[in-house]
C-alpha cells in the first residue's frame, strides 16, 4: 500500500529522501519492483546531486532487494568517482558491497575506491573492513598498495 502511494509522488522526492525510502523498504525486505523501477527512473538523471551517504544507500537497497537495475549502478559510479573523497568508512563498504552482491563489475570504481579507502583505512570498523576486503575479493579487483 505505501509503494503504491509512493510511486505517483516519488518524482517530488529529492535526493535524501528518495535514498531513505528505498533503504526503509528494503530493511523491511518489502519486494516492490515497481517501486524500484520508478524509483531509478527518477534517479538516474539527477544522480549527479547526491551526497555519497545517499548514493551508498541507493545501490546498497537495490542490492538488498536483489532488483538489477544495470544502467543505475552504472551512473551511480560516474557519480562516486569524483566525490569519493567525501564517503565515510560506511559508505565505501557499502557501496562496493553493493557492487559486488549485484556482480555489477565497474573496475574504475574500485580503483578509485581503494585509493580513497586506503588513508582512512583506520576510521574503517571490522564490519566495514570485512564488507569491503570481501567486495574487493568478489570482484576479483587486486589493487596495489
Amino acid at each position: 500500500m505505501a509503494a503504491e502511494a509512493a510511486i505517483p509522488i516519488i518524482g517530488t522526492f529529492n535526493s535524501q529522501s528518495l535514498a531513505n525510502t528505498l533503504n526503509a523498504f528494503a530493511k523491511i525486505d518489502h519486494q516492490h519492483p515497481m517501486l524500484f523501477d520508478e524509483a531509478a527512473r527518477v534517479a538516474i538523471p539527477r544522480i549527479g546531486t547526491f551526497k555519497s551517504q545517499e548514493l551508498a544507500n541507493t545501490v546498497n537497497a537495490f542490492a538488498k532487494m536483489d532488483h538489477q537495475h544495470p544502467m543505475l549502478f552504472d551512473e551511480v559510479a560516474k557519480a562516486t568517482i569524483p566525490i569519493i573523497d567525501t564517503f565515510n568508512s560506511l559508505d565505501v563498504a557499502n557501496t562496493v558491497n553493493a557492487f559486488a552482491k549485484m556482480d555489477h563489475r565497474h573496475p574504475m570504481l574500485f580503483g578509485e575506491v581503494a585509493n580513497a579507502a586506503i588513508p582512512i583505512i583506520d576510521t574503517f570498523k571490522s564490519q566495514e573492513l570485512a564488507n569491503t576486503v570481501n567486495a574487493f575479493a568478489k570482484m576479483d579487483h587486486r589493487h596495489p598498495m
